[in-house]
């Protein structure tokens, strides 16, 4: 079980909520993981403790406290109506300026993880945020908004092929903008990570999270001192 903390935005000063899992035994690095269009919910606060367990010190900042403060919603259609207007209601460079606080109040090696409406918010925060060392981007179909950024730090990208709302032609556009940064495709759908889902794939998430995991330890998250 992980507690909940409040971190102060550089950009306007506000404070916002994150949800913070220490890490088990001796500590491989600090670790962003940032929430679907859904909010910091109890799939999110799963995985950050699951990060936790593997030595990651984990924060999931609730995003859209400015809006609705500890925004939870489910995956009904009054869910996916409220979390997609909070979420487009969001700009990039408020985005960008939560994630730069939640590094900075990281030790370093800082790593970056997030899915959905946050895998693209990970593809934000490797190509505007300080001190990140790593990051893994899951499905992020909002990475076309931010394809003329270029990431300053090693990144993956996480795709499903059966992902209705990322047609293979928008990853091929991707992969193509940035030919150096390694794109996985999965016979998956939306989501395939998260088992509330219908899309959950049990084998696809957990080669992902194996490829994510040898990305950090590759990037300095290897065992530190306990």
């Amino acid at each position: 079980m992980g507690e909940t903390l409040s971190l102060t935005s550089p950009s306007d000063g506000f404070a916002f909520g994150a949800y913070r899992a220490l890490h088990q035994d001796a500590r491989r690095g600090g670790l962003v993981l940032i929430q679907e269009i859904f909010g910091v919910t109890d799939h999110i606060r799963e995985l950050a403790d699951a990060f936790a367990a593997d030595g990651y010190e984990t924060l999931a900042p609730s995003l859209y406290d400015r809006q609705a403060p500890s925004f939870q919603a489910g995956y009904d259609r009054a869910g996916i109506e409220a979390a997609r207007r909070y979420s487009e209601a969001a700009p990039w460079d408020q985005v960008a300026g939560d994630l730069a606080a939640c590094v900075a109040a990281l030790a370093q090696p800082v790593f970056v993880v997030g899915y959905c409406w946050g895998g693209a918010a990970t593809w934000l925060a490797a190509c505007r945020c300080e001190g990140v060392a790593a990051a893994s981007s899951f499905y992020g179909r909002r990475i076309p908004e931010l394809i003329a950024e270029t990431p300053h730090c090693p990144i993956i990208l996480h795709f499903g092929m059966r992902d209705p709302t990322i047609p293979p032609a928008t990853v091929e556009a991707i992969a193509a903008a940035h030919p150096d940064v390694p794109v996985y495709r999965y016979d998956a759908g939306h989501g395939f990570v998260s088992d509330r889902r219908a899309d959950y794939d049990a084998d696809c998430a957990r080669l992902a999270r194996l490829r994510t995991l040898q990305l950090f330890s590759m990037h300095g998250g290897g065992r530190g001192d306990i």
